[in-house]
């Protein structure tokens, strides 16, 4: 009895293994700035390419690397922050609901359900079994009404989500600017940039498809190449707006 209740636990923590997916909120925010970072990077080094300088293509680069990358961060970070305050004023508003109105409180748990056929007894039920435990109460009304989970607006959210889209912009722009350092032709360079972007791009896209549970290829084969051609769209025009100012 023993060892088969050991086998289960072991193929249950397995499966779990198997299931474990990584934050969809990490994965958008490593987007966001890798994007950036693949693209707005390029354009400059780009443009500056056209001065034939490699230094200045390099300075520059690592420059607005480090401006951009903090810019990034900062507005993650703020706008992570902003989510979470937002929570905990629903928390705090659906807390005094719960404690002084009753009655409101029930009629939200019932609103929750109004688009499913539940009978009355059924909903007369989870209302009353709620209202005993009020700590219960505020967690279904966040979790099902609201829409909100506390796990999505933890204080360290911020820090992670400010960290994640500067690394991702950071990394996206060194990417771009590699060839320039070790390549001495600047139209070589410029070349190997344009490689290195369109890969890089395309990995990505195809990676964070599988990352976030997709196991069929072809559908992380054209979110690859739709990242590819979107990112490489805005890095165009990026970079057309930047030759047509120095012109």
């Amino acid at each position: 009895m023993s060892e088969a209740y050991d086998n289960e636990k072991t193929a249950t923590s397995h499966d779990h293994t198997r299931t474990a997916r990584i934050n969809p909120r990490i994965i958008s925010d490593a987007t966001i700035g890798l994007s950036d970072g693949l693209t707005v990077p390029f354009a400059l080094t780009a443009g500056l390419s056209a001065l034939g300088d490699s230094n200045i293509v390099i300075y520059s680069g690592f420059a607005e690397l480090i401006a951009g990358g903090i810019s990034m961060g900062l507005g993650g970070y703020l706008g992570a922050k902003s989510e979470a305050e937002a929570y905990y004023a629903a928390l705090s508003e659906t807390k005094a609901i719960v404690t002084h109105d009753s009655q409101k409180a029930a009629s939200l748990v019932r609103g929750t359900f109004s688009s499913y056929d539940f009978s009355e007894t059924a909903l007369q039920e989870i209302t009353i079994s709620l209202l005993a435990s009020p700590d219960h109460m505020v967690d279904f009304l966040m979790r099902f009404h609201h829409q909100l989970t506390e796990a999505d607006y933890a204080p360290s959210r911020a820090y992670i989500s400010g960290l994640t889209i500067a690394l991702g912009y950071v990394s996206g722009g060194l990417v771009a600017l590699l060839p320039y350092l070790f390549v001495a032709n600047i139209k070589d360079a410029f070349t190997g940039s344009v490689f290195l972007m369109a890969a890089a791009l395309f990995i990505f896209g195809y990676a964070k498809t599988r990352l976030v549970g997709e196991s069929n290829r072809g559908v992380c084969l054209k979110n690859g190449v739709q990242m590819t051609v979107l990112g490489g769209v805005a890095a165009g025009a990026a970079m057309g707006c930047v030759k047509a100012i120095g012109s």
